[in-house]
């Protein structure tokens, strides 16, 4: 799998992480918090650290910080599988037909230190 999974972060409603493990079970979901994950209250740019050595996809609703989060983070020569910006109003059914879309048939690049805005 090119991707080891999504990291849901702390202001993610937790149902997204229940439905889709729900519906598919293969994919590994981490939410911030919990113990495999980065600790609640985590800034932004030691998660987009640890979604880069742990080669997760970061899942957010931060329209506001995030960009510039991720300009210096890119400043400084890193990089990241991605990021996840969750739409204003959630369809949680929408939401999880495009996580599961890019876990299926996703590559490596297709998401490389950009932020895609969801819906896709």
């Amino acid at each position: 799998m090119w991707l080891t999974g999504f990291l849901l972060d702390e202001n993610v409603p937790a149902v997204l992480k229940h439905q889709l493990k729900r519906i598919k079970p293969s994919i590994k979901v981490l939410a911030v918090g919990d113990p495999d994950a980065p600790p609640k209250g985590t800034p932004d740019a030691e998660l987009l650290c640890w979604i880069e050595e742990h080669n997760y996809i970061l899942v957010t609703a931060n329209r506001s910080s995030m960009p510039v989060h991720l300009k210096e983070h890119l400043a400084a020569q890193k990089h990241i599988p991605g990021i996840l910006i969750l739409p204003r109003i959630l369809r949680i059914k929408v939401v999880l037909e495009d996580l599961v879309l890019i876990w299926e048939a996703g590559q490596p690049d297709d998401l490389r230190d950009q932020i895609i805005y969801l819906p896709l």
